[in-house]
């Protein structure tokens, strides 16, 4: 490495964010970590405490990945809000930080075509970054698998249960990637100019059905695993809740069906990608 890279994460404490800080600890890069309250922190990483990012002062690095969103909205936390506005000031922190390089962790499944409001929110934060003059790579990402991604929590927490929950026929597919390959996508990211001005999809090397992926990962624990029906799991998302493990935008992913080719990822990164261990 010819100049040594410093890297600026937000959403830095998030299951990405953590990770991600971890893997560039180990390659000894330096971090500026934004977050909205003290955590530890590495030798090599600086901690920004924010409350607003337009408050920030201007930092020193290279590239920043943009890891602050949510999937699911509340009365104080919609869509609109946090995966668009906050993009909004994430680029004019670039622009006055005079940082060049912005990677965007965005959603498998976002499309001009799109009706689904998280994916609307999704594709116009891509929008607002092709149009911002930065130099970007937007990762469309699938379900990204390590210790304590959310899927494998929620699915942990129904194994305490006794029962996994199935929505439907549980035939429709994902297509996991690990967080140790994804973190190796987001460093070739910045470094590798074959990922500039790209939208590429982060997607693992295998597609594997809901059904399939839920008996893999019990790994032959005596656990029952109950199909419910999609009207029953949609009335019950919506009327109830906490009777169910997931939710309408949760409900709206997992039987989207968004799979890709991993060939793209592979080509322009020079990663060999594996199938997360379960």
């Amino acid at each position: 490495m010819a100049k040594q890279l410093t890297i600026a994460i937000s959403g830095s404490t998030g299951f990405v964010g953590k990770n991600l800080r971890q893997f560039l600890a180990d390659q000894n890069i330096p971090v500026i970590s934004l977050s909205r309250k003290q955590h530890m922190h590495f030798k090599s990483e600086k901690n920004i405490i924010f409350s607003d990012l337009d408050d920030i002062p201007k930092m020193k690095c290279d590239a920043l990945i943009h890891l602050i969103g949510i999937g699911a909205q509340t009365k104080d936390a919609d869509y609109e809000l946090i995966n668009v506005k906050q993009i909004q000031k994430i680029i004019r922190l670039c622009k006055r930080s005079h940082i060049k390089k912005i990677v965007y962790i965005s959603g498998l499944g976002v499309s001009d075509t799109t009706t689904f409001g998280y994916f609307i929110s999704k594709l116009k934060a891509e929008q607002l970054i092709i149009k911002s003059g930065l130099d970007y790579t937007i990762l469309r990402s699938s379900y990204i698998i390590g210790t304590d991604d959310s899927l494998s929590k929620n699915l942990s927490k129904q194994i305490k249960q006794g029962t996994i929950r199935i929505p439907g026929s549980g035939l429709y597919r994902l297509q996991p990637i690990a967080i140790h390959d994804v973190c190796k996508v987001i460093l070739n990211c910045v470094m590798n100019k074959k990922l500039s001005c790209q939208i590429v999809d982060l997607v693992g090397p295998r597609t594997i059905s809901f059904e399939s992926y839920v008996k893999k990962f019990i790994k032959g624990k005596k656990v029952k695993i109950k199909k419910i029906p999609l009207e029953e799991a949609y009335f019950t998302a919506l009327n109830n809740p906490k009777k169910i493990p997931y939710g309408i935008d949760d409900l709206n992913i997992m039987i989207g069906d968004f799979t890709s080719s991993h060939k793209k990822l592979e080509k322009l990164s020079g990663i060999k990608l594996g199938f997360p261990v379960l």
